[in-house]
């Protein structure tokens, strides 16, 4: 008897109701993410379309439509990752390990880059650095009478600082759970072995991150090689292409297959490096050091190196968060990028229509086409933070409750699935999926329902991820309690679960909400003058020469994001082991 009552208990519904729902959830995230990208290999593989992979790999025009802009590619992916390691890593261990002076300070600021869009550094690199060289119009140091070279103002170096100020903050992030978790143990006896900070620095405390370091590393590669805004704004002009700017060009010249093609090639570039950095995390046997024992902090005591450590530091926190905001608030009042904080003027903020000035274009908050991108933004990152939270809850809880299987690790998988597809690469498998009439079903392609289901799916992984935090402090007493007094599983979302964890997953909500209000390189292929989107309006105003209504609108997207974000922390109430003392 007590034993049919244990297994009872052991199991959250019973076994045929929990099938079903794991076989509807699986056929939920089968369409939303696992069939763009079966669709989009199909694309390809189709007898008109075949010949675009010989076309991109292999033809005459293979230099330019894939070998190029691999290289480019690459240099980009694995600069940055190096870079935001170096970077990254380096704050990480003043905050966490040294006595450096203001470290909650230098901990927030180093965690601040991310929150601003990488076409918004962008922008704001070419207000400060533009030369005449593209369009006759100069940058603000050229209009100091400085000579700006064009390595500096256009193509790779650029983009690489734009890319690596943009992501360090993810590799700090990591690399800083890490280092908090370094027994001070093992700093302590090394010290009183005699070794040097040096030898303590490299011998012990880098080994134990390294998990982190590789993570770091993989995880802004994969960000850089997907990234579509800044090789945009800083390499176009001079034709320097990369595989995701390839892939837009393809797109809107309607060579779709070839576009395809290389859309799978960048899926499978991203992956591929995503793979190795987890193989290489596999082939180490252990990096366990928490143990049952207390430990206190041991921080490196930086003597005569703390001044100006601490002025490194701020100086690399404030050129990557404090001065890009600046630049575009000075560039979106001033009537050129060569004199930035002379005769300031509200016109490209409310300004009325004048033949004049910028073509007669008005001022955004007077443009009915703004006002209603505006609209619709807001309106899509909403949308797509409840649709996003609801099915990344039910994933979730799926997991959680019942998690083992084989269809639970399917589910598992294609959830995350996403997070190895670039973002550029996500919505042309959307265009290929829902581009033309499937059944009964009308084309989607230019409608607000395609974005919001292209979002949703692509900001799947987050949701299910808060998802699981949230389900995981609701003890499974309580749910298990209420099935034996018949409520079924949508009751026991609804009236326990949701209730319980409505502030994690409103700040995983809002989280959403910020990624998608700031995302460029999903939805720069879905756009279309129906469906204004600000982040795309931002990049056609730049690319057409208008930088202060681009900047103008960027601002707009900042003070939305930063506000939602700030709202989220509040929300999340999250420990950072770096800001405590």
């Amino acid at each position: 008897m007590s034993l049919s009552v244990s297994r009872s208990f052991a199991r959250p519904f019973p076994l045929n109701g929990h099938f079903a729902l794991k076989l509807l959830v699986l056929a939920v995230l089968g369409l939303l993410v696992a069939g763009p990208l079966v669709r989009i290999l199909l694309e390809t593989l189709s007898p008109d379309a075949i010949s675009a992979w010989s076309d991109v790999t292999t033809g005459r025009l293979s230099r330019n439509l894939l070998w190029v802009p691999l290289t480019n590619t690459l240099i980009l992916g694995v600069g940055v990752a190096c870079g935001c390691v170096l970077i990254g890593g380096f704050l990480a261990w003043l905050v966490v390990m040294t006595d450096v002076p203001f470290r909650r300070t230098i901990g927030l600021m180093a965690t601040l880059p991310f929150m601003i869009p990488s076409f918004a550094t962008s922008l704001a690199w070419g207000s400060l650095f533009r030369n005449s060289r593209v369009g006759g119009q100069s940058g603000f140091l050229e209009g100091l009478g400085l000579t700006i070279p064009d390595w500096l103002a256009w193509g790779m170096i650029p983009t690489l600082i734009v890319l690596i100020a943009h992501y360090y903050s993810l590799a700090f992030t990591v690399i800083a759970a890490a280092l908090a978790t370094v027994n001070s143990d093992l700093v302590e006896a090394a010290q009183i072995a005699g070794a040097k900070r040096r030898r303590i620095l490299l011998g012990i405390v880098l080994p134990v991150a390294m998990p982190a370091v590789v993570a770091g590393a993989s995880l802004t590669f994969a960000g850089a090689v997907s990234n579509f805004a800044a090789p945009a704004l800083l390499g176009l002009p001079v034709r320097m292409q990369t595989m995701a700017t390839r892939l837009y060009g393809l797109i809107e010249v309607g060579q779709t297959s070839r576009g395809y093609v290389v859309a799978i090639l960048l899926i499978a570039v991203s992956a591929l490096f995503l793979w190795l950095g987890n193989k290489v995390l596999s082939g180490r046997r252990s990096y366990a050091t928490i143990t049952g024992k207390g430990g206190r902090a041991k921080r490196f005591d930086l003597g005569t190196a703390r001044l100006p450590l601490f002025m490194v530091a701020l100086f690399i926190c404030l050129v990557t968060t404090v001065v890009p905001v600046i630049i575009l608030i000075a560039s979106s009042l001033a009537p050129s990028s060569s004199a930035l904080f002379s005769n300031w003027t509200l016109h490209y903020w409310t300004g009325l229509s004048n033949p004049s000035i910028a073509q007669g274009q008005p001022g955004i908050w007077e443009s009915p086409f703004i006002k209603s991108a505006t609209s619709l933004t807001v309106g899509l990152g909403v949308a797509v933070a409840i649709t996003s939270s609801i099915i990344g809850l039910i994933v979730a809880y799926v997991l959680a409750r019942d998690g083992k299987g084989p269809l639970a690790g399917l589910i598992n998988q294609i959830s995350f699935l996403p997070l190895l597809v670039p973002g550029i690469a996500f919505g042309a498998a959307y265009i290929a999926l829902f581009g033309a009439p499937i059944g009964p079903l009308p084309a989607l392609y230019g409608t607000f329902p395609l974005l919001l289901i292209a979002g949703t799916a692509y900001l799947l992984p987050f949701s299910v991820q808060t998802g699981r935090a949230v389900i995981s402090q609701v003890s499974g007493d309580l749910d298990e309690s209420a099935r034996m007094t018949g409520a079924g599983m949508m009751r026991r979302l609804v009236a326990i679960t949701v209730p319980l964890a409505s502030r994690g997953l409103a700040a995983g909500g809002l989280i959403v909400f910020v990624k998608i209000m700031r995302d460029l390189s999903l939805v720069v292929l879905l756009f279309t003058p129906t469906t204004p989107l600000l982040s795309v309006l931002a990049y056609r105003y730049a690319s057409e020469g208008f930088t202060q209504f681009a900047n103008a609108i960027t601002v707009v997207i900042l003070v939305i994001s930063i506000a939602a974000t700030l709202m989220a922390n509040q929300l999340q109430a999250k420990s950072q082991p770096w800001l405590k003392s």
